[in-house]
């Protein structure tokens, strides 16, 4: 029996997919739930699993080729035995494609043997080579265009290019990034922390946490908690331009910025005012595994009051960060080096991090958007004032 796969439904808005990486390609036998292809959306890769056991009979949709949800892109025979005959078909044509080649190829040879005296002959005798000169090398009819080597430098071993088609989710990536850039007023503020109290209190509670919690305590739950406390300060941070008005939100669903492999997504903590440390970073970590293995959901991606990007954990020292619409804010986190600064009278050194607000300057006035920032360092600067809401 024969089963059409269908583009299933991925999220509320996607009408279309690009296919992706066929996992199984025809003449190749499924096991039930096992992925055959990966399907990207403007959003996400998912995967799309066998309904049942059988062969991939017919592959409709290429990689790369667009297809819209329901569409069926592949077929998937059930019948045990069936695929078979077809796979050998296919093999003994393979085995004969080469022979058929090389006859051609020995026909030619013997044509062009053949005719090559008669050719010299009918030349004048001055045109003819003299059976004293050196043969001319044979060359083939690309080498016979090639431009004198001194026009070669592009086409020279160590300069060859590839052009590979961008990724859907790369292509709407780069396009939400030029929309905020274009239709918001986007400026950055900077302010620098001293991360010393955060990290004696990881390395004082760290182990207990994890013991604890079967999870490591790592920055960025306090810098989620430090964010919320300064969102519910400053709430036109939290807010969005909907035409000409502001939507106000009394909830906090925090986006964090998380790289994969097919590039940056950003799932979302949702009512992350409500989550312990531990339930923050149990989550970061189980979106960053899943992201990874492009299993994250639609659902998880959408949405978002605020995003938070960690450029840190590549090594960045100082960026601006770009604000995800229809937001008005994201924090950058940058790397932690020890770094000399003033202390009463005294040069002391000091882990540092540099942190980076942009926002969107339509509803985020300047003094606001300072304020805020300073609300974060203070808090992070001060980690006991999070758990008594100070």
């Amino acid at each position: 029996m024969s089963i059409e796969l269908k583009v299933p439904e991925i999220g509320e808005s996607i009408t279309e997919v690009e296919i992706g990486e066929w996992l199984k390609k025809e003449g190749d036998t499924v096991k039930k739930d096992e992925n055959v292809v990966s399907l990207e959306s403007e959003k996400a890769t998912v995967d799309l699993p066998a309904p049942e056991d059988g062969t991939i009979s017919k592959v409709l949709k290429q990689k790369g080729e667009v297809a819209k949800v329901g569409e069926v892109i592949a077929h998937l025979e059930t019948g045990k035995g069936e695929s078979a005959p077809a796979k050998s078909e296919s093999k003994a044509a393979e085995k004969s494609t080469p022979a058929k080649a090389e006859r051609k190829t020995e026909e030619r040879r013997e044509a062009k043997t053949e005719k090559a005296p008669a050719e010299a002959a009918s030349k004048p005798r001055s045109q003819q080579r003299s059976t004293n000169e050196e043969p001319e090398t044979s060359t083939t009819s690309t080498e016979e265009n090639i431009e004198p080597r001194e026009a070669q430098a592009s086409g020279s071993p160590g300069r060859e290019e590839e052009i590979v088609p961008m990724s859907r989710l790369r292509r709407t990536v780069a396009e939400r990034l030029v929309e905020a850039q274009r239709n918001a007023a986007l400026l950055t503020t900077f302010n620098e922390i001293d991360m010393a109290e955060v990290m004696q209190f990881r390395k004082e509670y760290g182990e207990a946490f994890q013991s604890k919690h079967n999870v490591k305590l790592g920055f960025m739950s306090f810098f989620v908690k430090a964010t919320i406390e300064a969102l519910k300060q400053f709430p036109a941070l939290n807010a969005e331009v909907r035409g000409t008005d502001i939507v106000y939100r009394n909830y906090y669903d925090i986006g964090v910025a998380i790289g994969s492999g097919k590039g940056l997504v950003v799932p979302v903590l949702r009512h992350a005012e409500r989550m312990s440390f531990a339930e923050i970073e149990q989550t970061i970590g189980e979106f960053g595994r899943r992201a990874k293995e492009n299993k994250l959901k639609i659902e998880e991606l959408q949405g978002g009051t605020f995003t938070i990007s960690n450029g840190g954990v590549y090594g960045s020292l100082l960026s601006t960060p770009i604000v995800n619409p229809p937001q008005s804010g994201v924090l950058g986190m940058h790397g932690i080096q020890d770094r000399p600064v003033a202390r009463e009278g005294n040069v002391v050194i000091r882990p540092m991090m540099y942190i980076a607000l942009t926002y969107d300057h339509r509803i985020v006035d300047g003094r606001e958007a300072v304020t805020f920032l300073k609300r974060i360092k203070d808090t992070l600067e001060n980690p006991a004032r999070m758990l008594i809401e100070i």
